[in-house]
């Protein structure tokens, strides 16, 4: 732009010719820079759910030894107190393997009385077997840990489930995985986030299901893959939630994070039903009371919004959303240091902030076990990462 405007010192352009010349260059550089934002987004997507290759080595070696090694009939110990109220249960949902041995590790390691505590993990059938070989041969000591196939729910089905219904039907499908869809990098959606594959899956849609997968305990902790606890969590079973079903901490500030950012306000049944102004909270550390839940039939409220979304009209895809309306003015805020979110996305998290809390949270891309993780917080997960297990040297070894 320099040095046409020094040239046309020295000639007589066309004014109106100049503008347009420049208008047009400028329309270049934007289209550009619009290219290069879309294709940045789909490689951090692409980078954020592909499996890195010693978490698969992982799971391959784990099922091998599982039924090479006849483990396919037993079964963790202590398995009275799966349903023993006096106990403290934790609910974890994840394919993920050693997401899920940090998040066990790091809440039994902080435990003040281990064999008080029962983790409840459910994943999927392709990851069952490696998962529960881990905990065969690597449970922390006194925990009781039961490890369950989503696929073993029969009730857990499409004529129940309103959500798996429209997971099976042809227009989600299209809306993944047709290439000429809208959604697509080809048409320049900016929205890539919401073909997230974990969309896809039930195990993301299971924490509406509390009560039918637990049906004899009264309360439970539910704790997400991307997170790791730094203090002893029992404290929580005491607080006094006022009748809520849903303990969490809120995440509004200022005007971020309320329930405008994620309904759309402008469909009448979301406008007349809910407060645009309304505080979001988080999933990723949720005490949930079942007497509450089901005297307040929230998983009826839940099927009634999903079936009203089948157009995603009301929301897009995820859990979060459906989560705000189910439990709308029926969740108890916790005090914040019990919870503190960012660290999968934001690196300006103050230290301080995470250093002081019970549970940190890697929501975001950022995981910490990939190598996009923010490196100034990847040091408080990989610290219950057991590097000398032989498992992980085994997948180490094979790709360093």
């Amino acid at each position: 732009m320099g040095r046409i405007l020094l040239k046309a010192k020295d000639r007589l352009y066309s004014c109106a010719a100049v503008a347009r010349k420049l208008r047009a260059m400028l329309q270049y550089e934007e289209d550009n820079v619009l290219a290069v934002k879309r294709r940045s987004t789909f490689l951090i997507q692409l980078a954020a759910k592909t499996v890195p290759k010693p978490l698969h080595c992982l799971s391959l070696l784990l099922t091998t030894d599982y039924f090479s090694h006849g483990y396919t009939g037993k079964e963790m110990l202590n398995s009275d107190r799966l349903e023993d109220r006096s106990l403290y249960h934790y609910a974890i949902f994840s394919d993920n393997v050693l997401a899920t041995s940090v998040v066990v590790n790091s809440t039994a390691s902080h435990a003040k009385d281990p064999e008080k505590h029962v983790f409840h993990i459910v994943t999927d059938g392709l990851n069952f077997a490696a998962m529960k070989m881990w905990f065969l041969v690597n449970s922390p000591p006194d925990v009781t840990i039961h490890v369950e196939n989503i696929d073993d729910f029969k009730w857990l089905n499409s004529s129940y489930c309103s959500v798996l219904r429209q997971l099976e039907s042809s227009r989600i499908k299209e809306y993944y995985f047709k290439s000429d869809h809208p959604s697509s990098l080809s048409d320049g959606h900016e929205n890539l986030k919401y073909r997230n594959p974990k969309y896809l899956s039930m195990l993301n849609h299971l924490r509406f299901y509390m009560p039918e997968v637990y049906p004899k305990l009264d309360k439970i902790l539910f704790l997400d893959d991307d997170v790791v606890v730094q203090k002893d969590l029992t404290p929580l079973w005491s607080v006094d939630m006022k009748g809520m079903v849903n303990g969490a901490v809120e995440t509004c500030k200022e005007s971020f994070h309320r329930f405008d950012t994620y309904l759309n306000f402008s469909n009448p049944l979301i406008s007349k039903n809910f407060d645009p102004r309304a505080c979001g909270w988080a999933f990723g550390m949720n005490m949930f009371d079942l007497e509450a839940w089901k005297k307040h039939n929230i998983t009826g409220i839940y099927h009634y919004w999903q079936d009203q979304n089948e157009d995603r009209t009301l929301w897009k895809l995820g859990s979060l959303p459906p989560g705000l309306i189910t439990f709308y003015n029926l969740t108890y805020p916790l005090d914040r240091r019990w919870h503190v979110l960012g660290l999968g996305y934001d690196s300006g998290v103050e230290v301080k902030e995470v250093d002081g809390a019970a549970v940190v949270h890697y929501n975001g891309n950022y995981k910490p076990w990939l190598d996009l993780g923010i490196v100034r917080f990847r040091k408080y997960w990989s610290k219950f990462v057991k590097f000398d297990n032989p498992y992980l040297r085994a997948c180490r070894a094979v790709f360093d």
